[in-house]
């Protein structure tokens, strides 16, 4: 594998599952794999899970993370082709990925999408702009349109805790205060599409993600038709797709409660609004997985970067 950039590139999800659990059972077996290697983590916006399961996944592979947030500490970087850089650019990302190359064995980036210009988020830019001008591999760390380590990640944390050879999944819309990416979305079902899951997406009216990602999945309007019988309930806020990058609907009543979701067990990839996105209740209670489901984003990168580095 050269890149880890979509959940499409795992070939076989429940093969990557199974790995990924032996890492979490020796998490050290690799430990020379990674050695005089060196792993940069680019980030253009906030992190903490991502951040710091990425550094622990490299240090238990024996790499050397370096970590750079670019939109404080770089020089700011222009993505354009051909464009007169006299505005508040300083450097190209012509330069500036063939220059991390040379000191990085594997690249890692994080870069959110701006939720005006569909068109543009949709391109992957800036992920789209280190394939081109690095030359050695990337991993996505969450980009415009996908988050494949969390995606991973989440397919895991359901192995891991479903007791039915074909468990209910539910994907559900919840409000928040501001617009949020696809991201996580998107990775979350692309990755419960390749599984052997009942998957289906509840949202309100003008929230559909994606077509071309959401693809025949059921998508319910109706919350609690969508969780009836559900085994797991994985919940997170999007901005309209339809109505790019909008807030079209703030309804409280979308909100997780523990009467709604029953026995089902309770995801988020956090940070989590408490009392907006889920009531404590849920949050607090045992069906909550969140924690054993940010504690699995280490051994999702492990995994990830195990394979690029036997392919180096």
């Amino acid at each position: 594998m050269k890149h880890y950039t979509s959940i499409n590139d795992i070939n076989n999800i429940n093969t990557w599952i199974e790995e990924a659990k032996a890492l979490k059972e020796n998490p050290l077996a690799n430990i020379d794999l990674g050695k005089n290697k060196t792993l940069g983590l680019l980030f253009f916006n906030s992190s903490l899970r991502t951040r710091l399961s990425t550094q622990k996944a490299a240090l238990n592979l024996g790499m050397n993370p370096i970590v750079m947030n670019v939109s404080g500490d770089a020089w700011g970087i222009e993505f354009g082709d051909g464009t007169i850089m006299n505005g508040n650019t300083a450097e190209h990302i012509k330069e500036a990925a063939a220059v991390v190359s040379q000191y990085c064995d594997v690249i890692a980036v994080r870069a959110f999408p701006g939720l005006t210009d569909k068109e543009k988020d949709e391109s992957e830019h800036i992920l789209n702009s280190f394939i081109e001008f690095a030359s050695v591999p990337i991993v996505n760390m969450e980009s415009a349109t996908g988050h494949p380590l969390q995606g991973l990640t989440d397919a895991i944390t359901i192995v891991e805790n479903t007791t039915k050879k074909k468990p209910k999944v539910v994907l559900s819309w919840a409000p928040h205060i501001k617009a949020l990416p696809h991201a996580v979305a998107n990775s979350f079902t692309q990755a419960m599409q390749k599984m052997d899951v009942e998957f289906v997406i509840t949202n309100p009216e003008g929230y559909n993600l994606n077509p071309e990602i959401t693809k025949d999945t059921p998508i319910y309007h109706n919350q609690e038709e969508a969780f009836k019988n559900a085994d797991f309930v994985y919940t997170k806020n999007w901005s309209s797709y339809e109505d790019y990058g909008k807030v079209i609907n703030t309804d409280s009543n979308w909100m997780i409660t523990k009467e709604k979701i029953g026995h089902a067990k309770f995801m988020h990839c956090l940070p989590v609004r408490r009392n907006v996105i889920v009531e404590d209740a849920v949050l607090d209670s045992n069906n909550s997985i969140v924690i054993q489901q940010a504690n699995n984003r280490t051994y999702a990168a492990q995994l990830v970067l195990k394979k690029i580095l036997e392919n180096l």
